[in-house]
């Protein structure tokens, strides 16, 4: 094999695991009449370590998820895709039992992964017969809900993230939403964004942006919230980004 020919082939083989990993994030479980949603992940570079996901459960439940792995490219890619398929095997088991699902994703991160490896996850799992949220977070930033009168509920539980400590234990919390609630999960790549003098958009950024623009749908929003990101930051990217959007009806 020339050179050129190695290039080409390895070129090849990095579209295709840009591919897979846009894949694993395009397959969101079906809207429900009590909730719509919508999510863009955007790395920094072709592959990254942000990710969502949504899944159906039973009942006609729905959990949805948000994660970061540590690092940038490549090592992160395949951290994330440790997570992401963890994730996907506890929740087809315990999916109903969003502490349960990170007690498991944990002990696996933390079995395959190296010593300063980890990743942070938010999972919630929304009943539309309740409009209850309940949710566990593994040391990621805590996700807003922007209620219909305007004001702010954040869900700071949180713990260790995975992959740190084997032992970690996850609690389970719970939030209860009604309709016009929106929901903002992110990763820290979008509130440390900055702008040309350095200062982040931060928690009030997205907090501003989501005000500004509550009167759109889910998708909408996560446009209109990127939309506003790089508009404070005039376009510089220095991490990846995710964005996840979840409405009730």
């Amino acid at each position: 094999m020339t050179s050129e020919e190695l290039v080409v082939d390895v070129s090849q083989d990095w579209a295709g695991a840009c591919d897979v990993q846009q894949g694993f994030m395009h397959c969101l479980a079906p809207a429900l009449d009590a909730l719509s949603y919508g999510a863009r992940c955007r790395q920094l570079r072709e592959l990254g370590g942000d990710c969502y996901d949504s899944l159906p459960l039973p009942g006609n439940c729905v959990a949805f998820a948000i994660g970061d792995a540590s690092g940038k490219s490549l090592p992160a890619a395949l951290m994330i895709a440790n997570v992401q398929s963890s994730l996907r095997t506890a929740a087809s088991f315990a999916g109903q039992d969003p502490a349960a699902v990170l007690d498991t994703v944990n002990r696996q991160v933390n079995a395959s992964c190296l010593a300063d490896r980890f990743a942070t996850l938010f999972y919630g799992v929304f009943d539309p017969a309740t409009r209850t949220l309940r949710y566990a977070n593994a040391g990621h930033n805590p996700p807003l809900v922007l209620r219909q009168d305007s004001s702010i509920a954040w869900l700071d539980s949180a713990s260790f993230p995975l992959g740190i400590f084997r032992d970690s234990r996850y609690e389970e919390s719970a939030v209860q939403l009604q309709r016009g609630d929106t929901l903002i999960a992110y990763t820290d790549g979008v509130i440390e964004a900055v702008n040309q003098s350095g200062e982040e958009w931060g928690l009030e950024g997205i907090t501003k942006a989501a005000l500004h623009c509550n009167a759109k749908d889910a998708g909408e929003l996560v446009d209109a919230l990127f939309a506003s990101l790089d508009d404070f930051s005039r376009g510089r990217q220095t991490d990846d980004a995710t964005i996840l959007v979840a409405r009730v009806h």
